[in-house]
């Protein structure tokens, strides 16, 4: 296949601050066009913003099951290849579960479902179908995140001991779910984010990023989920020991009521040998520390940097790159993988590096845990693998 793919939306409509983050990041690298969507359950708004998105009317649909069931009746070289699932965690599993039974690859938000029995049956519907899902974790997007990925797996940092993991922000700080702001009404109702709050939002991009980087993966955790904000359904805030697969330990802090935070991820891993930390906020800056000679600092567009640090960067060292370009990796391996897609044969989305269904469940397994383990007796809780 050798033309840009053709990408169908749910949701995402005018309103929708991470539909225009998808729609950037997708056609970043002139690999995917937007061609279709349901934008909105409202059909109205959901016209509206195909207008707007300078689609055809034709393929502007009123809800998501009308945009499959006409789409795979579309010859091949008019319909969509593959749709981006943009709605609220509540609204992921059918449309995802109805794409792939329609025959459609699927690219999905994160948290995967609403909740782990969900995950599991999508990806039993993948499997059977086999077909592709994908899953948007940004932040393993970054080059510098795959630089300390790279470095990991080469051993130079001897076996891994300690990770410490934190996702900081504050804009939850105050109630703003009860004055109109729709970001923080759906991720703060059970009904729609599901069993966890900040744990759902971020924990879980915090967990992805220290099992992506270490290669190891949570073996349990020990987690206390608060309520800061008085009234507020669920949780703001969360703190949890970790245990990894090879024993070594960790510590993952979550929070949205750190007043004067934005957007602060970061993670600190370190082995016998030395260790490694990096800083959303400073992403294009990798430190690596050495338990006998000077820090060292990696920068973004070295031309020595590893293959999988180059492959994900777009421009020369000392012109930064961002959380859109992070983003856009995402997509671009993705696509990668759906050109390289045959009918009925299974494809190994681990050659492609972006984040697939297997961290969509282990995201939901996460979640349950924390859950479970924080309102339970029982502190420590295992995930399964």
């Amino acid at each position: 296949m050798n033309r840009k793919l053709r990408m169908g939306m749910v949701g995402g409509g005018l309103d929708a601050f991470i539909g225009a983050i998808h729609r950037k990041a997708a056609s970043l690298d002139d690999r995917i066009d937007l061609v279709c969507g349901a934008f909105s359950s409202n059909p109205e708004k959901s016209r509206a913003a195909g207008e707007a998105f300078n689609l055809h009317p034709h393929r502007v649909y009123g809800s998501y099951e009308e945009m499959f069931r006409k789409e795979k009746k579309l010859p091949g070289d008019l319909r969509m290849d593959f749709v981006s699932i943009v709605t609220p965690n509540h609204m992921h599993f059918a449309p995802a579960k109805l794409a792939l039974e329609s025959g459609f690859h699927v690219m999905v938000d994160k948290p995967m479902t609403w909740n782990l029995d969900e995950a599991k049956q999508l990806g039993q519907v993948a499997k059977r179908k086999k077909l592709l899902v994908g899953l948007t974790h940004a932040y393993t997007g970054y080059p510098m995140v795959k630089e300390a990925k790279n470095i990991v797996a080469s051993g130079r940092l001897g076996t891994i001991r300690k990770v410490y993991v934190s996702y900081t922000q504050g804009w939850l700080s105050t109630p703003v779910e009860r004055t109109g702001n729709k970001q923080a009404e759906w991720r703060t109702d059970p009904k729609r984010s599901g069993a966890a709050g900040a744990v759902g939002d971020i924990g879980t991009h915090a967990a992805n990023l220290s099992e992506y980087i270490t290669g190891l993966k949570i073996a349990s955790v020990c987690a206390q989920l608060n309520r800061v904000v008085k009234g507020r359904a669920l949780d703001d805030d969360a703190s949890m020991l970790l245990t990894f697969d090879n024993k070594a330990t960790g510590v993952l802090v979550c929070t949205q009521v750190a007043a004067g935070e934005e957007n602060n991820l970061s993670i600190r891993v370190f082995g016998e040998l030395g260790g490694l930390s990096w800083s959303q906020e400073n992403p294009n800056s990798l430190e690596v520390k050495w338990l006998d000679r000077p820090k060292e600092v990696y920068r973004t567009g070295w031309p020595f940097l590893s293959q999988e640090a180059r492959a994900n960067t777009r421009t020369p060292s000392g012109h930064p790159e961002g959380y859109l370009e992070a983003f856009a990796n995402i997509y671009a391996n993705f696509s990668r993988a759906v050109h390289a897609f045959k009918p009925g044969k299974d494809l190994d989305g681990k050659k492609f590096d972006y984040p697939s269904i297997a961290e969509g469940i282990r995201g939901m397994a996460f979640i349950e845990a924390a859950v479970k383990s924080s309102r339970g007796k029982q502190k420590w809780i295992g995930i399964g693998k």
